[in-house]
């Protein structure tokens, strides 16, 4: 089926989960997920394949195993693309991000040495410059309070080498276009704008070659 945007019922169930997350609340509500919540964001992604590649929408449960929160569901639906992209819909409206949000110490060490050399560092700026014009924000996860060592603390790009990740996001609060296909066309706008800087990413920092602890 076509997307047709997310109904209000969508966005009626968020609001009861977070009133009330148990697996009672779930089980009752769990043909408004499926049809309201669940269904518009894989037809959604269905549409977005062709041109940003196959989506992965994540599991509505949350991993509470290290966690001092207990909740059993997650507050919102959220999906990733293989080309680069991630989609999120809550009682608050609809978000979409793009870029690196947690680098590991390889893709840190390439993203500074690309961040302080001069050509690829001001076209880094450039990039956010032109972003910003498009009222996308760029965020840096878990930014250092100083510059990393081995570079000068009055280093021009200083603040971009704090960054120990780089987001490019954007919010929308709920509006009466959430529930028609307009909000395909605000997602595919948003990845369009953003896949300049998900590009130098790509080319510049690469994906992590350290292998993960099991």
């Amino acid at each position: 089926m076509a997307f047709r945007g997310w109904p209000t019922e969508a966005l009626e169930f968020y609001e009861g989960l977070e009133a009330d997350n148990s697996k009672t609340y779930w089980t009752e509500h769990k043909a408004a997920y499926d049809e309201k919540v669940h269904a518009p964001m894989a037809e959604l992604l269905a549409e977005l394949e062709p041109e940003f590649g196959t989506g992965k929408i994540f599991r509505p449960y949350r991993d509470v195993r290290f966690s001092a929160d207990k909740s059993p569901y997650k507050t919102s639906i959220a999906a990733t693309l293989e080309r680069g992209g991630y989609i999120h819909l809550s009682s608050k409206g609809l978000a979409a991000g793009n870029g690196m949000y947690m680098m590991a110490p390889d893709q840190l060490d390439r993203y500074r040495r690309a961040v302080a050399d001069d050509s690829n560092g001001e076209e880094l700026r450039r990039l956010i410059v032109a972003a910003e014009r498009d009222k996308i924000e760029i965020t840096g996860h878990d930014s250092l309070k100083t510059v990393p060592k081995g570079y000068p603390k009055d280093h021009p790009r200083a603040d971009l080498l704090r960054n120990k990740g780089l987001v490019a996001w954007k919010e929308w609060p709920v509006a009466a276009w959430l529930g028609k296909p307009a909000a395909k066309e605000r997602v595919v706008e948003f990845l369009r704008a953003s896949q300049p800087l998900n590009g130098w990413l790509a080319t510049n920092v690469g994906d992590s070659t350290v292998e993960r602890r099991r």
